[in-house]
């Protein structure tokens, strides 16, 4: 803890066909990751495309975002699929967003699973494994981004270098681990205490939890995420940039800040 520097990161791409979600353009301002949907839970051919464009013109990092084949849910249902399944459709979506990054110039950095593949894979084995699996077979340079947990084992295991993610408008329990959406005070709409809790994470490593206790997330925030769907994400995106600054703060890409804090470590 204690290393004044992080990653901003939204989910991007996430419209699909002539419907929009969120405001990508007004976002790329804010952030210095992208994590794009790959089509399976949200986006398309042509949005990737545009999106992958406009990130790689701005130089922001690319990032994978793979998820369930679930467009209906926008991903945040549980899909009972087997181990290979979700390999297999995991491997699929980063072939898919890699063809676009090689086209416009760009490189894939790390990846972020998505909705409730993601989540689940902090504590089911099944997911943990097929998911890194994927990732390492393809390409051990991708950084894998996600919160302590099996997932972040097996990213271990495999080579994968890890970066944690605090969600900065999601409500956290005593835990130290995310309440789910349904729960009150799930999702935070607050713009303000999203600046300063992202702060606050970033500084001293607590958050205050939806109970009201001040609880340590276990580890450091490497990487702010602000999800493209909620409806304040720009003035979300806007207060946390402003807090992080008030803070003193620095910003950078993904890769940028796991070095800095890799040799802050050997240094100490």
């Amino acid at each position: 803890m204690g290393i004044n520097s992080v990653a901003v990161v939204a989910d991007l791409g996430e419209s699909f066909g002539n419907y929009t979600i969120g405001d990508d353009g007004a976002l790329l301002g804010l952030v210095t990751s992208s994590n794009i949907a790959c089509g399976f839970h949200a986006g398309d051919p042509r949005i990737m495309d545009r999106t992958v464009a406009d990130c790689v013109e701005r130089g922001i990092e690319l990032g994978a975002h793979p998820g369930y084949p679930d467009l209906v849910g926008f991903g945040r249902r549980l899909i009972e699929a087997t181990e290979e399944e979700i390999r297999t459709d995991v491997l699929y979506q980063l072939g898919a967003l890699d063809a676009f990054a090689r086209v416009h110039g760009g490189t894939i950095s790390h990846v972020a699973p998505h909705g409730r593949m993601g989540s689940i894979a902090q504590t089911d084995a099944k997911h943990a494994r097929a998911i890194t699996d994927a990732i390492a077979a393809y390409n051990t340079d991708y950084i894998v981004i996600c919160q302590r947990g099996l997932l972040a084992e097996e990213s271990r295991k495999r080579g994968l270098e890890v970066g944690y993610v605090f969600l900065a408008d999601r409500g956290y329990g005593d835990d130290g681990m995310p309440v789910p959406r349904s729960h009150e005070g799930g999702l935070i709409h607050d713009p303000e205490l999203i600046g300063e809790r992202s702060a606050q994470v970033v500084r001293e490593g607590t958050v205050r939890s939806v109970d009201g206790n001040v609880v340590p997330l276990g580890h450091d925030a490497d990487v702010l995420l602000l999800h493209g769907d909620h409806p304040t994400v720009l003035a979300n995106g806007t207060a946390l940039r402003a807090a992080l600054d008030k803070a003193g703060i620095r910003v950078g890409g993904l890769r940028e800040v796991l070095a800095q804090k890799a040799e802050v470590a050997l240094a100490g």
